[in-house]
């Protein structure tokens, strides 16, 4: 009896330690890749969309908020004065400029930022039917999408001045 509990102490420990191991080694692997989370661009106030907040349907969902035991002070002077200008928030890449453009074809959707001096592909959609294709340098990007033997292509430019966007049947 005695030598069966220790079998199943020494497995149970033998197998904790190779679960730790394992699980150790894969999250130092997988810190860092395609899983962390997707940045998205900020949008500014005046696009977002106003939400209404509205009762609870039923008077049993109502919850009356807590009194505090203690009033809070008022806000100091300084602070009740609206600012001028709201901030901005940060850009999301160091050429951003906010200047977001769109550039519908008959193959597909694709959004640029155009900065001062580069520009960075938001994304790319291809529409119904097509399929599509990126090239990147560090002077142009290209777009293509293509249906059989149609092909539209996306191409912005920046590398002899400020960055254009020519499109292309063919």
């Amino acid at each position: 009896m005695r030598r069966g509990l220790l079998h199943v102490l020494a497995w149970l420990l033998a197998t904790g330690a190779a679960v730790t191991l394992s699980w150790w080694g894969v999250h130092t692997v997988m810190a860092g890749t395609a899983y962390d989370p997707p940045r998205a661009l900020p949008v500014k106030a005046a696009d977002a969309p106003r939400l209404e907040s509205k009762p609870p349907a039923t008077p049993s969902q109502r919850r009356s908020p807590r009194p505090s035991r203690t009033p809070s002070p008022p806000p100091p002077p300084t602070a009740r004065k609206p600012s001028p200008t709201p901030p901005r928030p940060p850009s999301p890449s160091p050429t951003a400029t906010g200047e977001v453009k769109s550039y519908d074809t008959e193959g597909g959707r694709a959004v640029f930022d155009l900065g001062r001096t580069s520009a960075s592909l938001v994304s790319a959609t291809p529409g119904a039917g097509w399929s599509m294709q990126v090239w990147k340098t560090e002077s142009w990007i290209r777009v293509e999408f293509s249906s059989g033997a149609d092909r539209v292509s996306v191409f912005c430019t920046w590398h002899d001045g400020p960055p254009r966007v020519e499109i292309g049947t063919y």
